[in-house]
């Protein structure tokens, strides 16, 4: 069988646990932060898992 191709913006955005979950970061952190609290933007700072609906598609994307 031949090697699966990485999808590279898949790649940069999504990282694999140990435990095979899919981790990633979180949105609306880019601009316009004057307008949020200071506990939003520090709570946005922290990574999340994937949601378990969209888990599978994203594993094939990374698939090393």
């Amino acid at each position: 069988m031949p090697k699966l191709k990485t999808h590279s913006g898949a790649a940069k955005r999504f990282k694999k646990t140990a435990k095979g979950h899919v981790k990633r970061a979180k949105a609306f952190s880019r601009h316009i932060l004057t307008s949020k609290p200071t506990k939003r933007k520090r709570h946005l700072d922290a990574t999340t898992m994937v949601s378990k609906a969209d888990e599978h598609k994203i594993k094939r994307m990374i698939p090393y």
